[in-house]
């Protein structure tokens, strides 16, 4: 078995990127954000966010094909099958040394294992949706989504006078 892939750190993500509630005007919020930041550094992007299985967002940068919207949908069911990013699955298998095929049972032409999704997760309740960006390299993909997550997620626990 390798080591050196599994981070402590992506485990974490998961318990501190939670939403008190999430709403579609959430989802619109969160969706416009990644589409501000995104075109702020000339990003080739499209980014997804769906909620219960419902398409509550999307948009295409320029410079993006149909390849991504395909990406996002077998990015986006690893991070609703599992309830964890797509780049934590993908470093479990790596950890393993196994395809997504011999790990879970499941069909690669389905299911990508590659960074850029995120379960959205509310505080009590659980998954209730993804996130996810399709044009970077993984990494990108994934710490794009998870620097806008971190800054509503943030301003969700202020607006709750909570603490994080």
């Amino acid at each position: 078995m390798k080591t050196g892939f599994w981070s402590k750190a992506r485990d974490l993500e998961h318990e501190e990127l939670q939403f008190g509630s999430f709403s579609n005007n959430t989802a619109l919020k969160l969706g416009l954000r990644l589409v501000e930041k995104a075109q702020s550094q000339n990003y080739p992007v499209s980014i997804d966010i769906r909620k219960h299985g419902q398409q509550i967002f999307h948009f295409a940068c320029e410079g993006t094909s149909v390849d991504n919207d395909e990406w996002i949908k077998r990015k986006s069911r690893v991070a609703d099958r599992f309830g964890k990013s797509s780049i934590y699955i993908r470093d479990l298998i790596r950890e393993k040394e196994l395809s997504i095929e011999e790990l879970f049972f499941i069909d690669s032409k389905e299911y990508s294992a590659f960074g850029g999704a995120f379960p959205i997760i509310v505080r009590n309740t659980g998954v209730i949706g993804t996130v996810t960006v399709s044009g970077l390299p993984d990494e990108q993909d994934h710490e794009l989504v998870v620097s806008v997550l971190r800054e509503f997620v943030s301003a969700d626990a202020e607006s709750n006078g909570k603490m994080q």
